[in-house]
C-alpha cells in the first residue's frame, strides 16, 4: 500500500467498538496583521489599514481607484505604473505602500491642474505620442520626471536613453521622442516664465 493510501486509511477502532478520537489539525498560521499607511495622494490626504505586503500600485488601483496607473508585466520592466514619489519617478510595482507613509504620491490623474492638462500630457496629445493608450500614462510619468531632472532641452538620444525602462508595444517610439521633446521644451518655458 502506498504511503498516500496509508495516511488516508482509517484510525483503528478503540476498546468497546466506538472509534478513537482524531487529534485535532493544527491550526493554521494566523494572518499577517495589517499597517497603517498614509501619504499625499494627487494632493490629498490617503490613509488606510493594509496588508505590510500591499504594494503601491495595488494601493493607488485598489484602495484608492486610482486605475490610471497601470500594471502590465508584474515583473518592473515594462515601466505602465510609473508614478513620482516625493518627486521622482518609481515603479510602484516593486514599492511597498508602507514604505510611503508620510510621503507625497503623484500618478497621471494629478498631472493635469484646474482642468487643464499638464505640458507633457498635451504634448502626447499633440504629437500622438500613443497608440493603445495602455502604456502612455507611465511613460508621461517618466518624461516629466527625466524633463525635471535633465531640463527643457533634451535631444533623442537623452530622451530615448531615459525612457529604456518603459516599453511600448504599438509605436515605434518615434512620436514618443517628439512628445517628450516639445513636452520638456514646455515644462522648461513654464519654469523659466516663473523665475
Amino acid at each position: 500500500m502506498s504511503w498516500f493510501r496509508k495516511s488516508q486509511s482509517q484510525a483503528p477502532a478503540a476498546q468497546g467498538g466506538a472509534p478513537q478520537a482524531s487529534r485535532a489539525a493544527p491550526a493554521a498560521p494566523r494572518a499577517a496583521g495589517t499597517v497603517k499607511v498614509a501619504m499625499t495622494v494627487n494632493g490629498k490626504a490617503a490613509a488606510a489599514d493594509i496588508d505590510p505586503r500591499t504594494l503601491l500600485v495595488q494601493f493607488l488601483r485598489e484602495n484608492l481607484r486610482l486605475t490610471g496607473t497601470h500594471v502590465g508585466c508584474d515583473t518592473s520592466q515594462c515601466g505602465a505604473c510609473v508614478v513620482h514619489v516625493d518627486g521622482r519617478a518609481v515603479k510602484s510595482c516593486t514599492v511597498l505602500a508602507a514604505s510611503c507613509d508620510g510621503a507625497k504620491v503623484t500618478t497621471i490623474e494629478g498631472l493635469a491642474s484646474d482642468g487643464k492638462l499638464h505640458p507633457m500630457q498635451e504634448a502626447f496629445r499633440q504629437h500622438h505620442g500613443l497608440q493603445c493608450g495602455f502604456c502612455t500614462p507611465g511613460m508621461i510619468m517618466a518624461a516629466v520626471d527625466l524633463a525635471t531632472r535633465k531640463g527643457g532641452n533634451l535631444d533623442d538620444h537623452t530622451i530615448r536613453e531615459g525612457l529604456e525602462g518603459n516599453l511600448c508595444r504599438c509605436t515605434g517610439y518615434h512620436n514618443i521622442v517628439a512628445a517628450v521633446k516639445a513636452g520638456a521644451a514646455a515644462m522648461g518655458g513654464m519654469r523659466q516664465a516663473a523665475e
